[in-house]
């Protein structure tokens, strides 16, 4: 698209040129089209009678899901209403957990029905639609059962009919158990209702075994591995050091040179680096701390300093690790190791590194 400057009479593109534009009714019935073929793309695989669908990205990876959310994240939408019913998907999927092929099917329905060339203006169709939503809420409201979250039998039912879209047939009733016993560990009472934050819930995966070995630990696992071989791998009644600064000497912020004339100099040098790092972990010992999970990296001396004082110590975990572990632990991230004090750790009944797989990981 183009239009012509007043003073040279030049076409200056506005748009890349093949560009079309449209208006009204035309622009609508495109909107509309585009919106129901995402519809149409997952309504097969709706249902009792649903079928799976064999997707193969642009690295020739594949995947057979039949789970609407799965499918819609997978493909490229570039149409601006296509790319709406793919978060209605997404919305779905993360409000609920399920239900994200019916949202998409049911949306492309209604945009179906409201194709009819009736001469009705939209916003009239738009009011009908919110109606609709209200006496939608109000019956649903009506057919609604409480459910008490200690009836374990109702709570399968809702968890197997969710996994009933999943590729896990198989294993789906223990899945069902664990995902129970996951929920109810993280329910607590908000302003008189009980409320389950899935954040609190962390999902790991590792090949090498099948559906079957899925466990429930309570607790956290940490995707790393202890840093010191000498160091304990398993730590009870641990007294967790949360650190977000390295146990490393730092850099200077200017580009220095110092130039050493006397050999001697050199040892001097070295002597004052292993000091300043083992006052570090003395720091550390004196607060108490017999685990200490960095953020940050931990130098090689002073990994040795920490496993010569039965410290257990995980460098660079995840910023949302740290704050999950603060949470469950009751201890506090501290940004500068001269800080700490024994108030601000974290206590677990159990460190232990395990190995997973070809894997070693640290449950806490």
């Amino acid at each position: 698209m183009a239009y012509l400057a007043p003073q040279s009479g030049q076409p200056i593109l506005i748009l890349k040129e093949g560009t079309s534009r449209r208006r009204g009714r035309d622009a609508r019935a495109n909107n509309i089209m585009a919106a129901r073929i995402i519809a149409e793309l997952v309504k097969s695989t709706l249902g009792p009678r649903g079928m799976d669908k064999m997707l193969v990205d642009s690295l020739g990876d594949i995947t057979i899901t039949n789970d609407g959310a799965a499918i819609l994240d997978e493909i490229e939408v570039e149409h601006p209403a296509a790319k709406m019913m793919v978060e209605v998907a997404k919305t779905q999927d993360e409000e609920v957990g399920d239900g994200t092929t019916t949202a998409v099917v049911l949306a492309g329905e209604l945009l179906n029905k409201a194709e009819d060339d009736q001469n009705i203006h939209p916003t009239i169709i738009v009011s009908g639609y919110r109606k609709a939503v209200e006496k939608a809420l109000e019956v649903l409201r009506k057919i609604g059962m409480p459910v008490d979250i200690e009836d374990r039998d109702t709570l399968k039912k809702v968890a197997l009919t969710s996994m009933g879209s999943k590729a896990v047939k198989a294993a789906y009733e223990h899945l069902a158990e664990i995902a129970i016993d996951a929920v109810k560990q993280i329910v607590e009472e908000r302003g008189g209702k009980r409320v389950a934050d899935i954040d609190n819930i962390q999902i790991m995966k590792k090949e090498g075994k099948s559906l079957f070995d899925t466990e429930l630990v309570k607790g956290i696992i940490l995707d790393k591995e202890v840093v010191h071989p000498g160091m304990p791998k398993r730590v009870e009644d641990a007294k967790i050091a949360l650190l977000n600064c390295p146990l490393e000497i730092e850099k200077t912020e200017f580009d220095a040179e110092i130039r050493i004339r006397d050999p001697t100099q050199v040892k001097a040098f070295l002597d004052q680096e292993t000091k300043m790092l083992g006052e570090m972990v003395e720091k550390i010992k004196a607060a108490g701390a017999n685990v200490v999970i960095c953020q940050k990296g931990i130098d090689d001396m002073a990994q040795h300093f920490l496993a010569k004082e039965g410290i257990l110590a995980v460098r660079r975990a995840k910023e949302s690790d740290m704050e999950k572990l603060a949470k469950a632990t009751g201890g506090r991230i501290v940004n500068n190791i001269d800080d700490l004090t024994p108030e601000d750790l974290g206590e677990a009944g159990l460190v232990e590194e395990r190995k997973i797989g070809d894997d070693k990981m640290v449950f806490i």
